[in-house]
């Protein structure tokens, strides 16, 4: 019963130096490369977990965990929201230049002559000021 709880023991200890190792950024591993203790961690069991807890871990500062830049929801998405107000200014003002267009060419029309010409009345001033032109 001893030898199975001793065995328990260093593979518990194994398996939880194994995964700080995993978990520890890169440069902040001490002595040698994170590839190197990993390698140390699976040919030496014990004597590399306890190598690791003394030379090879960062100094007091526990793991940093990452810092989420995006927010989970789009709505919460400050960028998301500024793009979408974005959007729906640019289409009421894409329908407002519609309707200025539209009114545009009904008074255009009512300006042209009944036959077909497409030409201003004469005595009229042409409504695109372009008798220079002609």
């Amino acid at each position: 019963m001893p030898r199975v709880i001793g065995v328990v023991v260093v593979l518990v200890i194994f398996v939880y130096a194994l995964v700080d190792v995993i978990r520890t950024d890169r440069h902040q591993t001490r002595g040698i490369s994170k590839t190197a203790w990993i390698i140390v961690m699976i040919l030496l069991p014990l004597l590399g977990a306890i190598l690791w807890f003394i030379f090879g871990r960062p100094y007091g500062r526990p793991t940093a965990q990452p810092i989420r830049r995006h927010p989970t929801a789009p709505d919460d998405d400050p960028e998301f929201l500024r793009n979408l107000e974005i959007r729906r200014r640019q289409q009421a003002e894409d329908e407002r230049l519609k309707k200025l267009k539209a009114e545009h060419d009904a008074k255009e029309r009512d300006g042209k002559s009944s036959d077909g010409t497409g030409e201003a009345k004469r005595g009229e001033p042409d409504p695109h000021d372009t008798d220079e032109l002609k």
